[in-house]
């Protein structure tokens, strides 16, 4: 079924400290397909029948895109089993590739583990970690560091999730929320909240195990109700940070603590030999797993625009093959912005509906408290100055190419603000300055 008319136009306002974010939209009704088989190993070939949550052609096979005078084609060097363009403020979906197949999402799935998890704990809450919590963690799996019988802040923790993709901090932070089966239910219980209904769940990390799954429309769910948190946009924005080292003796045999250099793995936020910084770049996540080959969802900013594009898998076997992919993607979305017509939507969560929250509206946005930030923070509104996050813009870069709406120069780094609404714990999106 066709996509809904939007019930509001959200408008991205940027200046060089503040954005305004928009409400969503209220769903479109949907089908949604059973949940999936367990599986060992991915298929090849999109299933005949997918859910059409966001929209009828959501759900068919193969490339969706309203071609008409003046909108560019779709990039031919894309290989990936599944992707999707939207636009992360109107839910617009502009174009998309068997965007409900049911993949493994590797370790992009983080998405939604932070998106459920990062609201329960301040950043500045100190854990001591056991034995216990490392047990559990699977063999091969990315690595921040952690050591037993050292204490972290949590603001360490989720540091190691987003730069590193660190499964031992997923597993600490799991335990703290009451264990990983827990952590699991609730992660599920999110996604369902949010609509996700491609997405199953088992482990919190997104390490391969039988029967987890997700799809490019859900992932890209996820990061667009991440984003909507404070402390998401900051950790998966951040390029590089310090995080603390293992307790040893030094030469004088006193014990000392020091720390080490961490690198964002994200490589349109960081870069690499063969990869430029992408113009514009804001996060999100990224993965690589045996089953779910290389995975990534992207946000970007360009000319008042923000788009977000999830890369599943691509088949060609190319260094940085995802990310090629992906900045391929988001120039033609950029390109083909306000000239497509879109093909579906990102839908709002069930909590959404009928929300009356309209652009102007201030119900329940000026409460006092940014229910969008961990725990409410440190109450400072600062980062850690550890820290360093993204500059979108290279050096001499003018406003009209691009990237400089989203960033705010301050003391010596580039932070990056972007869809400044909060999540609300009643799940309105109402229209918010910051």
């Amino acid at each position: 079924m066709p996509a809904s008319k939007k019930t509001a136009k959200r408008t991205l306002l940027v200046t060089s400290a503040t954005l305004l974010s928009a409400a969503l939209t209220a769903p479109v009704p949907a089908f949604a397909a059973p949940k999936p088989t367990p599986s060992a190993s991915p298929s090849v070939t999109p299933p005949a029948k997918m859910s059409t949550v966001g929209g009828e052609r959501l759900g068919q096979a193969g490339t969706q895109v309203n071609l008409s005078d003046g909108v560019p084609v779709i990039p031919k060097d894309i290989t990936a089993r599944s992707w999707i363009v939207s636009d992360a403020e109107s839910g617009d979906v502009l174009a998309a590739h068997n965007a409900h197949w049911r993949l493994a999402p590797a370790s992009t799935l983080k998405m939604l583990f932070a998106d459920t998890v990062l609201p329960k704990f301040p950043r500045t809450l100190k854990h001591k970690v056991t034995t216990a919590e490392l047990a559990d963690v699977g063999a091969g799996s990315s690595m921040v560091g952690i050591k037993e019988k050292e204490t972290y802040t949590v603001h360490d923790l989720w540091l190691g999730v987003f730069l590193r993709s660190g499964n031992d901090a997923v597993h600490v932070l799991s335990h703290m929320n009451g264990g990983v089966g827990a952590t699991v239910k609730e992660m599920n219980e999110h996604a369902e909240e949010l609509q996700a209904l491609d997405t199953n769940v088992v482990s919190p990390d997104g390490y391969d195990e039988r029967g987890q799954v997700s799809s490019a429309y859900d992932l890209t769910l996820f990061a667009r109700s991440g984003l909507q948190k404070k402390d998401f946009r900051e950790y998966c924005s951040t390029v590089s940070a310090k995080f603390p080292g293992e307790t040893k003796k030094d030469k004088k045999g006193k014990l000392v603590r020091g720390s080490f250099e961490i690198q964002n793995t994200n490589r349109l936020l960081a870069g690499d030999s063969d990869i430029p910084v992408y113009q514009g770049i804001a996060g999100v996540k990224n993965g690589n797993t045996t089953n779910a080959g290389a995975t990534f969802t992207g946000v970007a900013e360009r000319g008042g625009k923000v788009l977000l594009v999830t890369v599943m898998h691509p088949e060609k076997n190319e260094h940085n093959e995802v990310y090629k992919e992906t900045a391929r993607l988001l120039d033609w979305g950029f390109k083909a912005a306000g000239k497509v017509q879109p093909v579906g939507e990102l839908v709002a969560p069930k909590g959404a509906e009928g929300s009356s929250a309209q652009p102007g509206s201030t119900d329940g946005a000026d409460s006092g408290s940014d229910s969008g930030e961990a725990g409410g923070g440190d109450g400072s509104g600062k980062g850690d100055s550890s820290a360093s996050p993204v500059a979108n813009t290279t050096a001499g870069s003018t406003a009209d190419e691009g990237g400089m709406g989203i960033a705010l120069g301050i003391a010596g780094g580039v932070v990056v603000v972007l869809a400044g609404g909060a999540f609300l714990i009643n799940r309105r999106w109402p229209l918010r300055r910051r």
